[in-house]
C-alpha cells in the first residue's frame, strides 16, 4: 500500500486500486476481492484494526467504480447519540430540534448517487441500526422533523475494528443488518501480518515525510531498519506513518539511526511479542546496608532484572524499557 503515504504522487482522493499493490498473500487477496467489488454494486464491509488503512480502501474501491464521478461520503458511527446520528446521517428540517435554523441535508443524501462509507458500524445503536437497515433495503429515509419520505442511490461501504463474528453473538449487533451491509466482506491484515510488504512501505512513508519536510533523507542504518522490521506495529500503518516522520524530523543527515526511532511499547505489546513468557520480573530486591544505594544503581539492577526477563534478548529488553537498542548497549557498557 505505498499509495498510503502518496507514493504514487496522487492527490489522497484520486487514488484508485490500480495505485494498491502487496507481496503478501493476504493482502494480495483482499486487493482481488476489491477489484471484483468495484466492478459490482453489492454493499461492502470492511474488517480491519485500528489503523490498517480501511477509509483508504473504501475510498479506493469507490474511486476504481462506476461511481467515481459521483461523491464519496465518509462518516464514523461511533459515540453519537441517536438524535445526533439521525441528523448527521438523514438530515433534519428546520424546527427539528433547538438549534435547527435551516433545512440540512444528511449523509444518504450528500452521497446520492455515490458512495457512503459507514466506518466502526459496529459501535451504532440498536435504534441507529435500525434506521441504516431501512435505508440500505428501501433506499428511503425521513430528516428529522420531516414527514415525507426521501430517497437516495447510495452504495454503502462499512468497516469495523471489531471481531465481528464475536459481536454477532452478543446480539449486540442485528444480524438482519450485518447480512445486509456484508454483501461482499474485505479482511484488511494487521501490518505485523504483511512481513513482505513492510520494506516497501516504510521506503514509500520516508519518501513522503522527506518531501512533506524539505529534506533529503535517502534510507535507514541497519540497526534502525531492524529496530522497525521486529516491531509489531499494534497501530499499523497510521503508527508507522507518525514513527517515520517523527523520525525524519529528529534526524539532521541523510540516513535515520536508531535514536530517531520513538516507539512505544505497552503491557500488551510485551505480552503478545513474549513467545518465551520467562518468569516475570517482581520489581522487588531486598537490599542491604552495604548496597550501593544510588540512582544509577537502581537504574543497573532494574535494567539486568529486565534483560534476565526476557534471558537476555537485548531487542525485547530495550522495547520493554523504552530505549532504542543502541541506547541499551551504551548504557549496559557503562555500568
Amino acid at each position: 500500500m505505498s499509495h498510503f503515504f502518496n507514493g504514487t504522487g496522487h492527490p489522497d482522493w484520486r487514488y484508485t486500486l490500480d495505485d494498491f499493490n502487496s507481496d503478501d498473500e493476504s493482502m494480495a487477496t483482499c486487493l482481488g476481492l476489491a477489484r471484483i467489488a468495484a466492478r459490482i454494486d453489492l454493499p461492502i464491509l470492511i474488517l480491519g484494526e485500528t489503523g490498517t488503512g480501511k477509509t483508504m480502501l473504501a475510498r479506493a474501491i469507490h474511486n476504481s467504480s462506476r461511481r467515481v464521478a459521483s461523491p464519496f461520503i465518509a462518516f464514523n458511527s461511533s459515540a453519537l447519540s441517536d438524535t445526533l446520528l439521525d441528523s448527521q446521517l438523514f438530515g433534519h428540517e428546520k424546527g427539528a430540534f433547538t438549534g435547527a435554523i435551516k433545512r440540512v441535508k444528511g449523509k444518504f443524501e450528500q452521497a446520492d448517487k455515490g458512495t457512503l462509507f459507514l466506518d466502526e458500524i459496529a459501535d451504532m445503536s440498536a435504534a441507529g441500526q435500525a434506521k441504516i437497515l431501512r435505508a440500505v433495503e428501501y433506499g428511503e429515509f425521513e430528516r428529522l422533523g420531516g414527514e415525507s419520505l426521501q430517497e437516495a442511490d447510495v452504495r454503502l461501504i462499512s468497516a469495523t475494528h471489531l471481531p465481528i463474528a464475536r459481536y454477532l453473538a452478543t446480539d449486540h449487533f442485528r444480524k438482519d443488518l450485518f447480512y445486509r451491509i456484508s454483501g461482499i466482506t474485505l479482511r484488511l491484515p494487521p501490518l505485523r501480518e504483511r512481513p513482505k510488504d513492510l520494506r516497501t512501505i516504510m521506503a514509500a512513508a520516508i519518501a513522503a515525510a522527506s518531501r512533506a519536510q524539505d529534506k533529503s533523507i535517502v534510507g535507514l542504518s541497519r540497526e534502525a531498519a531492524d529496530q522497525l522490521l521486529q516491531y509489531p506495529w499494534p497501530g499499523n500503518l497510521r503508527q508507522l506513518q507518525r514513527v517515520i516522520h517523527t523520525a525524519v524530523a529528529i534526524t539532521n543527515g541523510d540516513i535515520i539511526e536508531p535514536d530517531a526511532i520513538l516507539l512505544e511499547t505497552s503491557v500488551e505489546e510485551v505480552r503478545a511479542d513474549d513467545t518465551a513468557a520467562p518468569a516475570a520480573v517482581t520489581g522487588s530486591t531486598t537490599l542491604s546496608a552495604d548496597d550501593d544505594l544510588s540512582l544509577r544503581a537502581a537504574e543497573t539492577r532494574h535494567i539486568h532484572q529486565v534483560l534476565d526477563r526476557f534471558r537476555g534478548n537485548k531487542r525485547r529488553t530495550a522495547r520493554a524499557l523504552g530505549l532504542s537498542r543502541s541506547t541499551l548497549d551504551r548504557k549496559l557498557a557503562e555500568h
